[in-house]
């Protein structure tokens, strides 16, 4: 399978789905934003686009964050959508993909950060590449923002402080707002680029503490997240032409 990140920024690192697609032998390749690489021309050679969060959002402009492009970003998700291809966006990758197939994005009620539960809605616990996933499973979060919603989009998970944490666009296209690609080596990254929001912890209902965040386990949420991909990849493999 020939799988393509979009990565925004550095301290916003693939982590575990990267481990993923590094254990399955699947090809990988990299459209790194913040190092000048160019987004993919054409989506033809491509299986498995993965769209990476970032401190952007949707609205943000090449005047603010030049190496940023959504529209361009979203004219790539859309082709990818549009040949059948399977898409994953996660936190603002999330966002881009739900403003590409023409819904906006909102900002969610709460910000969080950390590692707090998401519940499944009860199309989300009866969905095939879902049900592992159990009533309930503590994932990591680090946003302040949600996808929009298409009239064909279901809601698959939602937590306490965001109606919105996994959405399903179609068979092959998912907005994961949550972080389940979270490993120790990513959230010391994100640490070092959050001083100012870690230190304001104590001002939020779901905000952790960097040691807090260095506390959490986060492999069992990764071997959750491994067992999706792994369903997606092979629906994606058995509806090919």
């Amino acid at each position: 399978m020939r799988v393509h990140f979009i990565i925004h920024e550095s301290f916003e690192a693939p982590g575990a789905y990267e481990i993923w697609a590094e254990k399955q032998g699947h090809q990988i390749s990299y459209s790194r934003l913040y190092a000048g690489d160019a987004l993919p021309s054409q989506v033809e050679e491509i299986d498995f686009l993965i769209v990476m969060g970032g401190p952007q959002d949707p609205a943000t402009t090449r005047d603010v964050c030049p190496h940023f492009d959504a529209q361009a970003e979203q004219k790539v998700i859309a082709a990818a959508a549009n040949a059948g291809k399977a898409v994953l966006g996660i936190c603002l990758g999330s966002q881009l993909i739900g403003e590409a197939l023409g819904a906006a994005f909102e900002h969610s009620p709460e910000r969080e950060i950390g590692k707090f539960p998401i519940s499944l809605t009860e199309a989300g616990q009866q969905h095939v590449l879902f049900s592992h996933f159990g009533a309930e499973l503590e994932v990591g979060h680090w946003h302040n923002d949600m996808p929009g919603l298409t009239p064909d989009a279901t809601i698959i998970a939602y937590s306490e402080g965001c109606p919105r944490q996994i959405v399903a666009y179609s068979d092959r296209v998912y907005g994961f707002q949550c972080h389940m690609e979270l490993t120790p080596e990513v959230v010391e990254l994100l640490i070092a680029h959050s001083e100012k929001e870690l230190s304001q912890a104590d001002k939020y209902r779901f905000v952790h503490t960097p040691a807090e965040l260095r506390a959490h386990d986060y492999q069992q949420m990764n071997q959750t997240l491994f067992t999706f991909l792994d369903k997606l990849a092979d629906r994606y493999s058995r509806t090919l032409p």
